[in-house]
């Protein structure tokens, strides 16, 4: 029989589990509140939801089973609302949002909205304890303030990363977020063009703070003072990339938490202070690219330092690793450390998982049958002594996924077990500027960004793994086509062949690479036509002295974010498109290649550069082909184009005087064309103009006066036998001409001018002659007059002459 308190746990039991049933029959019939619901709707209205993420908006009623919102189980009230990632455009309407009262979650991040609404006047809810709104975007979300903040006294975190708020500029002054938000944990203001740090503000009440991240800002100052009157609690500090300039303070940080310090990417200066070595629980030092030139203090517990890029000098090494024995990143390249690197400079380093040493001037003497206390997963040796021979210390590096050791002066390597394995890293393979040799056609390269450029490699292209982004394999020898299987790389963004011995036609597969922003394939033997189906996304396109023949297809005039385009040395016949050239990117000055670090072949201004490629330039060459017909008139509407070299082509017609508008050109290459007419009068005003080749053409005419034209010399004008004016030979005016012709040709006739004097002359004579001599003939009592006057002028000097005769006499008589 069952006890009388087995009876009563059982029908507690009974009643617990009949009230828990029906409070889960309950959730389940609670409904999304109709305010809640409104709300939502009218937020959905000004938003753009391209890729239909929130279908589940206008398909269910029930707004709690709406995609991103989540509701209280038992009031059906919203709570949660979670939209990050889903490409949303449109107005992000925060007024709206806001007055949803049991809201405390809000994450809006990494959409594409164009503008935030906020009403002031509305009262907003003050649930909220986490609200992320940023955006990658800063160039189109901001705010004037940030006063709205005000009433959201429980946010415990904020995120408005990538929003401009150049305009709030006393963020900090008034303690905005401090007082106004007094229970916040993490800040994070990174991107937001804030350039207001208060460096003489001492002391800011952040009292729970743990997170302050101001990444990527424009502060131009010194280290503020408030920084090291912060909380004792927080624990995360990143200054980087902002402009902070100064030495660091000799005194104590009074930040004993601090676990994460980033001050890296600015113009810090002078000595790395000894209380770094006091903070006991700092494991991430990223003081890296700035001006330190010593370090002071000694910090057992650091696992991640990064001192890269700065101005050390010395053989101080061992003082820097000290007793890091916890050390998981040592990055310090890029400074001017000597002195030598032994077996046991790194013999407590077990937990070692990153080295970069890059552009250093360490003299390395490790024992070829040392085996290191730890595996690396990432090993940079780049532009080191290393050579000849492979490290053989490195082959016990069994997790290895980056390794870079470009220019580092090696030449002998263990043939297969030196591929074998280099096919086993995984990321990053960096081997350029060496001098390995060899045929790798059977080597399958897994990393997904290679660099092999600048080797003496042979034989046919090697495989190449379908995950790969980046290969260069530029200036070696390699032959034979491009491999069938390669069309697989359906990620590669960079590909770069220039200078080897490829031969065969550029496939259709190509077009495989959809993600594709530079091909550079110049400097081969490729033959055929230009693929039509090119990667929509290309950005720099250099084919340039192969054997392409065909016409240009049209679709590649239509790459909106082409900027360099290189098909010059080729067969290529036919005209060009007369019709709008859609290269976005050569008509607005926008910006969007991220491959400035990579070294390209550039040809400006008649020069051939190795150069990096550059963001802001624009490239547009087709010389040395069969190209003919007219120059469309819709190519000078490129006005971002700086270098634009059409030469040795059969190029005819007219210089459209469109060209003026070209601001940019700093080279003009015509040369060698058939080409006529005058040189516009709008290519004075191209101020820009560094190189002009207008040579071997048939312009005529006076070359237009203006500084830039005149500045350059004769042979930019040469071969065209009517064009004259500075610099070449002086023009004369068409009379100035004419009258040279007859002065060489007089049987051809007087010129009209002289003919006209000539007969005005004798015309003056007739009228003069006739009109005196007429009248004394025909009138009797003029006759007479002018008669009887002639007689006394005789007389009268017929008298004088007798007197003065004789007085002459007289005074002759007596000398005699």
């Amino acid at each position: 029989m069952m006890t009388f308190t087995s009876k009563i746990s059982f029908l507690l039991l009974l009643l617990l589990s009949a009230t828990t049933l029906h409070s889960t029959n309950h959730s389940r019939l609670v409904r999304c509140n109709e305010k809640d619901r409104g709300i939502l709707v009218s937020f959905k209205q000004g938003i753009i939801d391209r890729f239909d993420d929130l279908s589940t908006w206008s398909t269910e009623t029930d707004c709690c089973a709406w995609t991103g919102v989540h509701c209280h189980n038992v009031t059906g009230r919203v709570t949660k609302l979670e939209l990050l990632r889903f490409s949303l455009e449109g107005e992000m309407n925060l007024s709206l949002l806001l007055q949803l009262e049991f809201l405390n979650y809000l994450d809006l991040s990494w959409n594409e909205f164009d503008v935030i609404s906020i009403d002031h006047n509305v009262t907003l809810a003050s649930n909220l304890h986490y609200l992320d709104l940023s955006s990658w975007n800063n160039d189109v979300l901001h705010m004037d303030n940030l006063q709205w903040l005000s009433p959201l006294s429980s946010l415990k975190y904020l995120n408005l990363s990538g929003i401009d708020l150049h305009k709030e500029t006393n963020w900090l002054q008034f303690q905005l977020v401090a007082t106004m938000l007094p229970s916040l944990s993490e800040l994070r203001l990174t991107d937001c063009n804030l350039n207001d740090i208060s460096p003489s503000l001492e002391y800011v009440n952040f009292t729970s703070l743990l997170t302050l991240d101001l990444f990527n800002n424009n502060f131009n100052s010194e280290l503020p003072y408030w920084l090291f009157n912060l909380s004792g609690h927080i624990s995360y500090l990143d200054l980087s990339w902002s402009h902070i300039h100064g030495e660091m303070p000799c005194s104590l940080l009074n930040l004993p938490n601090l676990r994460y310090l980033d001050l890296s990417d600015n113009q810090l200066s002078g000595s790395i202070p000894d209380w770094i070595g006091q903070q006991q629980h700092l494991q991430h030092l990223d003081l890296s690219s700035n001006m330190f030139c010593d370090w002071i203090g000694q910090q057992q517990h650091l696992q991640h330092l990064d001192l890269s890029s700065n101005m050390f000098c010395g053989s101080n090494i061992p003082p820097i690793l000290g007793n890091l024995s916890s050390l998981v990143t040592l990055k310090i390249g890029y400074n001017d450390f000597s002195g030598a690197i032994y077996n046991t400079t790194f013999s407590k380093r077990s937990k070692l998982d990153e080295l970069d040493l890059t552009n250093s001037t360490f003299a390395f003497y490790l024992d070829p049958e040392w085996i290191p206390p730890f595996q690396l997963s990432s090993l940079s040796l780049g532009n080191t002594n290393q050579g000849p021979n492979f490290p053989s210390w490195i082959y016990t590096q069994k997790s290895l996924k980056h390794l870079d050791l470009s220019s580092s002066g090696i030449s002998l390597a263990n043939g297969n077990k030196f591929w074998s394995f280099v096919e086993g890293i995984d990321i990053s393979l960096g081997l350029s500027n060496n001098s390995l040799k060899g045929d790798i056609s059977n080597v399958t390269l897994n990393a997904s960004f290679i660099y092999l450029d600048h080797n003496n490699f042979t034989g046919r292209l090697p495989h190449i793994s379908p995950m790969a982004r980046d290969v260069d394999l530029s200036h070696n020898s390699f032959s034979g086509s491009i491999p069938r299987y390669w069309e697989n790389m359906e990620y590669l963004k960079y590909i770069d062949l220039w200078s080897n011995k490829l031969s065969g036609e550029v496939l259709e597969y190509l077009s495989n690479w959809r993600f594709l922003e530079v091909m550079v394939l110049g400097k081969n033997e490729f033959s055929g036509t230009i693929p039509v189906n090119l990667p929509q996304d290309l950005e720099v396109i250099i084919l340039r002295d192969n054997q392409f023949e065909g016409n240009i297809p049209p679709q590649l005039f239509n790459l909106s974010n082409l900027s360099h385009l290189d098909l010059a040395q080729n067969k290529l016949s036919g005209s060009l498109p007369q019709y709008v050239y859609n290269m976005t990117q050569m008509v607005w000055n926008n910006m969007t290649t991220g491959f400035s670090f990579f070294i390209i072949d550039l040809f400006i201004k008649g020069q051939h550069y190795e150069n990096p490629i550059n963001i802001h330039r624009r490239t547009f060459d087709l010389s040395v082909n069969n190209l003919s017909g007219e120059i469309p008139s819709e190519l000078f509407q490129l006005f971002q184009v700086q270098t634009l070299n059409l030469s040795y082509n059969h190029f005819m017609g007219t210089i459209p005087k469109t060209i003026g508008d070209m601001k940019y050109l700093e080279s003009l290459d015509l040369s060698n064309n058939k080409l006529s007419g005058e040189i516009p009068q709008s290519m004075t005003i191209l101020t820009f103009l560094g190189y002009l080749n207008l040579s071997c053409n048939n312009f005529i005419g006076k070359i237009p006066i203006g500084t830039q034209l005149q500045s350059f010399d004769g042979s930019s004008y040469s071969g065209n036998p009517e064009l004259c004016g500075a610099p070449l030979k002086n023009c004369t005016t068409e009379g100035e001409e004419e009258d040279l012709e007859n002065r060489k040709h007089p049987e051809d006739g007087i010129d009209p001018l002289r003919e006209s004097l000539y007969l005005g002359m004798g015309v003056g004579f007739a009228v003069g002659f006739w009109g005196i001599c007429g009248s004394l003939l025909l009138i009797r009592k003029w006759r007479h007059t002018y008669y009887h006057f002639l007689d006394r002028v005789a007389d009268h000097l017929y008298v004088t002459w007798m007197v003065n005769f004789n007085n002459f006499g007289k005074t002759q008589a007596p000398s005699s």
